[in-house]
Formats: structure tokens, C-alpha cells, sequence
């Protein structure tokens, strides 16, 4: 059998080794090694759990909020602290605009490069200012001695490339504005968060930021500026890149199987619904059915156990058998794919009208039908869809808010408990659990979405999501890994988060 090796896959966050097996034409097997260890779980123990949501931010830069709202929720459930509505609306908020930012770099800065010929650019005849700008930087770094000029557009693997000027140019005009528009959501994220990545307002309790109507109406006005991207560029896109590339609905199915942990807090329920859904219709959460599997993890000992119950893990590199430092989450002995068309599959299935809505429109406008949404387009689809109900969304949140209302309750600790707090970062369901020993950290398990989707085979030698996904892709070897690397990426991996 012939291979194919991504080694390292570029254009994801962290360090990720795609290793695949071809027969007769398509991938036969496949598997997906995280490259990396941190250990942020045993650094935990025994520190001040308000520490928590400071130090797990840290776990990544692209989605650091998910993961201070998920430890906020794990302290509140385990010390009995209820967040007023106020500090709910801000911190779905602050949560919002870190989505925005995540989905928009993950098109146009991380995935659209895979189908967009980037060489059209140097044909340009146009007087765009942008387009001109950016051949002329383009030429000038050609004519240079650079190992890789013109890095990151140039060189990119060969391909079938859409040969349509007005899709690859138009994308390399979006592709610099994109930058733009992720900076803006970042402005709106450190208005409310004090600053850009890693928030300082989200604590136990609350949001300590003060926001007044004048620094709600500036949120609202770079809001709109970031949804007028949206509408006019994400998702016009998106369409494109499907009547571009038609075979890619029918390519990286995975195991059709999705869970949501819900998000967005209104009240006592979520905007998005958690669930799951495995042929059979929306079925409620069951956290007992949660498990990480470390068999081919290379950590000591092949266990199978739920979070709550979970010693940090000790790295054994030299393990027999083992190929990835990612554990090996399943939801009732099954591997389960996350992320927006996760949500949004979910969500459809337990009722919710608007996105159930949403996603037959989606269906119609690219063509797809509904058992082709776990595919490559769909999940480019779901995440463009995600992006532009969320940023409608946020503007029900600004008005709901009250000027003036607390959004913060006292924090105070206990020396015994247990809890968790659950949320959906961009990439998927995020859980942390938490013990709390003599008011100290007494273990810290977190569960995040890429561990979920890149998640290496389990004791009974299933494979993650990923893995499934690859398997029947066609591939022309001539490409050397472009149409695999084109399914990955469709999952936005997020790495240095899955080997916490």
C-alpha cells in the first residue's frame, strides 16, 4: 500500500502528523497523531481555584474565553454561585465575538487557500487597490532570494484548483480583509473582557466589567461592521466554494454521529440545545456516558474513565502501541464528531426552530441534501451559517442587556466539592471538571473539541471522527496529500487545546 504522511499539517493551531494508507485510488486507513504534551491538569493541583480560569486560558490563544467560561462553570457549580443575567448576556457576548473571530480566520486564513488558486493573482490586469497591492508585494517577493517567497500563499501543494478568476481573486481580496474583520472581533471581545486574547473579566461569579451604554453601542457598531462581512463576503463564499466543488459534499462523512454540550445561556435554558444525535433524533445529554480512553495515548496505563473520576495523566512517550499524545474521548462507547454542524445538527433535531429553519435554507442554497451535512462543504457550510445566526443573535443580547444591573455575585469558596461546567467553545463541546480538597484544587479534568475529533483509536481499535472521515477519500498521489489535507481542515483542528 502506498502512504501518504502530513508532517507537520500547516494551516491548523498545534502541531498535528496526518498518516495515511491508499488502495485503489482512496484512503484505505487513516490515522491522526497529536505531536505534542503540556500537561496543564497536574500543573493545576493544589493552586487557588479562582487560579483556574487565568491559567486554563492559557491552554490556547485562538479560543482562550471557552475555556475561562468553562472552569467559571466548574468553580459556580462546585460553590453554589448563580451568575446574574447581566453577567450571562456579557459573557455570551465576549463569547460571541471570540466565535466570530475563530470562524473567519478559520475560512479565509487557515482553509480557503486549499481550494483558491493562488498563481491567478499574478495575472491580474485589475485596478482593485487590494488585489494591485497585493501582486505587486507578491512580485516583489519573487524576486527575491526567501526560501518561500510569498509565504503563506506560495508554494501550496498541487491540485485541481477551480480555475474561475472571479472565485480566486474575489477570495485573495476577502482573505486581506478577513484580517480586518478578526481584528474588529477582537476589539469587541476586549471591550467587554479587558483585553485580547485571554479575557481578565471572566471569574467565578460574574463579569467584573462595568458596561455602560456607551460601551454597549460601540460592541453594537463594530458588530454590525463584522455581520456586513458576514452577509456580504463568509457567505457568498462559502456558496461558491460548493458550486466549485461539488465531490466534496460526498467526501469525509466521519461517523455521522454528534454531540452539544448547548451554549449561549439565556435564563435557565441554552440558545443552542445540548444533545446528541445518532440516527435516531435528538436524544438528551447524559454526562455518565462520557469516557477518555488512553489506550493508544501515550500515557501510562490503558484506562477507560469518566472525567470526574480521572487522575492527570503521567506520559509514558516509549508506550507499545501508542501513536498520539491526544486521549480518546467516546459518549457511550462511540466516537462522536463536535463543532458547529454538531450544534447545529443538534439543535434542528431537538426543535429549535430558527436554525432548524436556517439549515433547510442552507441545504437549498448549496445544493446539498441533508445526509450529505457530515462532509467537507457541510462543515464549511455549518460554520458560515453558525457565524451569521450568532452575530444575529448578539444584538438580542444588547438589548436585553440592563445598564447598570450587577453581572457579578460574591465569590466564596468551599473546602469540599465537585463540579463541572460544560460549554461549546467554536471547535465544539468543552467540559471541565473540578474537585475541590481542603479549598484547593484537588484534580482538574478537561475535555475539549479537538480531542473529541482527532482523537487517536480506542481499546477496541475504533477510530476518532477524523479518522473515519478520511477513510474512502479519493486522492490523486500527484497532489501529494492536498484532498486529505482539505477533509482535516474542514474540522478546524485545534492542537496545543487537544493535548492540554
Amino acid at each position: 500500500m502506498a502512504k501518504i504522511v502530513l508532517d507537520p499539517l500547516t494551516r491548523i493551531e498545534g502541531h498535528l502528523r496526518i498518516e495515511t494508507r491508499i488502495a485503489g485510488g482512496q484512503v484505505a486507513e487513516a490515522w491522526s497523531k497529536g505531536e505534542m504534551f503540556r500537561g496543564f491538569e497536574a500543573l493545576l493541583q493544589g493552586r487557588d481555584p479562582l487560579d483556574a480560569p487565568v491559567i486554563t486560558q492559557r491552554i490556547c490563544g485562538v479560543c482562550p474565553i471557552s475555556h475561562a467560561i468553562s472552569s467559571c462553570k466548574a468553580i459556580e457549580s462546585a460553590c453554589g454561585l448563580r451568575v446574574p443575567a447581566n453577567g450571562l448576556y456579557l459573557r455570551n457576548l465576549i463569547l460571541g465575538a471570540n466565535y466570530l473571530q475563530s470562524h473567519i480566520l478559520h475560512f479565509y486564513h487557515l482553509s480557503a487557500l486549499d481550494f483558491v488558486k493562488v498563481e491567478a493573482l499574478l495575472g491580474y490586469t485589475g485596478r482593485d487597490p487590494v488585489l494591485v497591492d497585493l501582486k505587486n508585494w507578491a512580485e516583489s517577493e519573487i524576486r527575491t532570494n526567501r526560501v518561500l517567497p510569498v509565504a503563506p500563499f506560495l508554494p501550496k501543494l498541487p491540485g485541481d484548483y477551480a480555475a474561475d478568476p472571479q472565485w480566486n481573486l474575489g477570495a485573495l481580496a476577502n482573505y486581506v480583509e478577513a484580517l480586518e474583520i478578526r481584528q474588529e472581533a477582537h476589539r469587541m471581545a476586549a471591550l467587554l473582557g479587558g483585553k485580547m486574547p485571554h479575557a481578565a473579566t471572566l471569574v467565578p461569579g460574574g463579569v467584573t466589567c462595568v458596561a455602560d451604554a456607551a460601551v454597549l453601542e460601540d460592541f453594537r457598531a463594530r458588530l454590525r461592521r463584522v455581520r456586513r462581512f458576514i452577509e456580504r463576503c463568509y457567505i457568498p463564499d462559502v456558496l461558491q466554494a460548493a458550486r466549485l466543488y461539488p465531490s466534496y459534499a460526498d467526501i469525509g462523512r466521519g461517523p455521522a454521529r454528534f454531540l452539544s454540550y448547548g451554549v449561549f445561556d439565556e435564563g435557565a435554558s441554552t440558545w443552542m440545545p445540548a444533545g446528541t444525535v445518532n440516527g435516531k433524533g435528538h436524544e438528551p445529554l447524559n454526562l455518565a456516558l462520557i469516557h477518555e480512553d488512553t489506550t493508544s495515548g501515550f500515557y501510562r496505563g490503558n484506562h477507560k474513565s469518566h472525567p470526574k473520576d480521572a487522575a492527570a495523566p503521567i506520559p509514558q512517550p516509549d508506550k507499545p502501541r501508542a501513536y498520539s499524545w491526544l486521549k480518546a474521548p467516546r459518549y457511550n462507547g462511540l466516537s462522536y464528531e463536535v463543532g458547529p454542524l454538531a450544534r447545529l445538527v443538534v439543535a434542528a433535531a431537538a426543535g429549535e426552530r430558527s436554525i432548524s429553519q436556517s439549515l433547510s435554507a442552507l441545504l437549498r442554497e448549496t445544493g446539498l441534501r441533508e445526509e450529505q451535512l457530515p462532509s467537507t462543504l457541510g462543515r464549511h457550510a455549518a460554520r458560515a451559517l453558525e457565524a451569521q445566526l450568532l452575530a444575529a443573535r448578539m444584538e438580542q443580547w444588547l438589548d436585553a442587556m440592563q445598564p447598570g444591573a450587577p453581572a457579578i455575585v460574591p465569590y466564596k469558596n468551599r473546602d469540599a466539592g465537585s463540579g463541572v461546567g460544560l460549554v461549546e467553545a467554536p471547535r465544539g463541546a468543552l467540559g471541565h471538571w473540578i474537585t475541590l480538597k481542603a479549598g484547593r484544587i484537588g484534580s482538574y479534568q478537561c475535555v475539549v473539541p479537538s480531542t473529541w475529533n482527532f482523537s487517536p483509536r480506542d481499546a477496541e481499535q475504533n477510530p476518532g471522527p477524523v479518522e473515519s472521515a478520511l477513510v474512502g477519500t479519493p486522492v490523486n498521489e500527484a497532489y501529494q496529500g492536498l484532498e486529505v489535507a482539505r477533509v482535516v481542515r474542514a474540522f478546524d483542528p485545534c492542537i496545543a487545546c487537544a493535548v492540554h
